[in-house]
């Protein structure tokens, strides 16, 4: 799989994130910081819609 971290990464090392890796119909989900312990998979569509609504709101803090 090929791994690419997000670009709104941290600081330093870039290793304070989350990465992805993309299939034609999953999308793998790891801790930057743990690359060898479990990943998570979900469905394409769903990974589009939840990054689309993540975009669409605006978190108290952010």
């Amino acid at each position: 799989m090929n791994w690419r971290k997000s670009t709104y990464s941290g600081g330093g090392e870039g290793n304070t994130c989350v990465e992805i890796a993309e299939s034609v119909t999953r999308i793998a989900i790891r801790d930057s910081k743990a690359p060898t312990r479990a990943t998570l998979s979900v469905p394409a569509p769903s990974f589009a819609a939840f990054v689309e609504g993540v975009k669409r709101h605006s978190w108290p803090g952010a």
